[in-house]
């Protein structure tokens, strides 16, 4: 039996991205944003309102970073999704984040965080989303596998449960189903 909840945005599980911008005086500024995703083959779209600093840098740099939140970086994640940049100017600082300016955009990395997606603004969608081009991901070498991509169990990255308003630790494999051999019942595929 189920249980009806009524209409709620529970696409789960949904990652922790810290989207990073630079100010107009190279200062640094980055958000907890969980709402967002692939919007085409080399792109993403962020769902982040037009008063955050942080989208305000982006309009203006044409530029920004995702990196995805891991479990050795939560509570810092979570501060950063709970206070604002308008009121607390140096709160990529106070997280203790270090930057480290991108290679492909004008954009920060966050020296703690291992892998991140550097993107160039490439629009908004009729409800204000931000959609970024990916120009580049970088991932730090401790997480990568053995034939060298990341590898996300290594990576420790965390989601948010909108349902329990609680973050949850990813990336433990439980294979690759047909490629595996795994069948549908007795169906032979």
């Amino acid at each position: 039996m189920r249980k009806d909840f009524g209409s709620q945005p529970w696409l789960v599980p949904q990652l922790v991205a810290l989207v990073a911008a630079y100010d107009e005086n190279e200062v640094p500024n980055v958000m907890n944003a969980a709402w967002g995703g692939t919007y085409a083959n080399n792109q993403i779209m962020l769902c982040i309102s037009a008063g955050h600093r942080t989208t305000k840098n982006i309009m203006a740099r044409k530029a920004f970073t995702v990196s995805i939140a891991d479990e050795a970086n939560l509570v810092a994640a979570d501060y950063v999704g709970i206070v604002s940049g308008n009121k607390v100017p140096d709160k990529f600082a106070k997280a203790g984040f270090h930057a480290v300016k991108s290679q492909f955009v004008d954009a920060p990395l966050i020296e703690e965080i291992p892998l991140a997606l550097e993107c160039r603004l490439a629009g908004l969608t009729e409800s204000g989303c931000v959609i970024g081009e990916v120009v580049n991901v970088s991932a730090d070498e401790s997480i990568l596998a053995e034939d060298g991509k990341p590898d996300i169990a290594k990576m420790r990255a965390i989601s948010f449960d909108p349902v329990h308003h609680d973050y949850l630790l990813i990336g433990e494999s439980v294979g690759q189903a047909f490629r595996d051999g795994r069948r549908l019942g007795s169906e032979n595929i």
